[in-house]
Parts: C-alpha cells; structure tokens; sequence
C-alpha cells in the first residue's frame, strides 16, 4: 500500500504563491503517477495536475501558466507550486497517488487565498 500526506497549506493573498508537497511512502515502486486535485466549499473535488513516473505532466486549464506539478523520485515527494493565485483557487488540495489497482488520497490542505 501506499500513503500520502500533504504540507503547505496556507492563507495569502491574491497574486501570492505557495508551493504544496505531497511525501508518499510504503510501497512508493508500485506508483505509476501522481496529482493533485481540489475541492472547494459547495463544489465537486476537481482535478488539478498529474504527473507520471517518466516525468510527463497534465495541468487543468484554469491553473495552467500558474502552477506547476513536480516531483523529486529520489524523495518520492510531488509538488505544486503555485503562482498568481486567486480568490476563485481557494479550497482544499489533495494528494493523489495512483497504481495499476489501486489509488491513494491524502487526507488535503487548505489552501485560501483572500482578494
């Protein structure tokens, strides 16, 4: 199995940046990629940004230009660092780790960004 935790949550203000980690452990050599999604108050979690094994990313338009997805594999730590952030990114972000059977959520982070 594998777990992950989320870091990095915070309070800033619009036009400000935060960078998220997500540390996976256990069986982290089962892993085929990784993401981060987001659930706001009243909405449906909503997907963010993946990244595979060989390093291939995917970002949500809404985010794109503004955040990125990496990962170190050494660490098996993803991030997401976020720029330019607005009123409308405030949410919880969750960790996500995913397997040939199997997927992983982290318990999220908030993150608010006030206007």
């Amino acid at each position: 199995q594998v777990q992950v935790v989320e870091s990095g949550g915070g309070l800033v203000q619009a036009g400000g940046s935060l960078r998220l980690s997500c540390v996976a452990s256990g069986s982290t050599f089962t892993i085929n990629g990784m993401g981060w999604y987001r659930q706001a108050p009243g909405k449906q979690r909503e997907f963010v940004a993946t990244i595979s094994s060989i390093g291939r990313t995917n970002h949500a338009d809404s985010v794109k230009g503004r955040f990125t997805i990496s990962r170190d594999n050494a660490k098996n730590i993803v991030y997401l660092e976020m720029n330019n952030l607005k009123p409308e990114d405030t949410a919880v972000y969750y960790c996500n780790a995913y397997g040939r059977n199997y997927e992983s959520w982290g318990q999220g982070t908030q993150v608010t960004v006030s206007s």
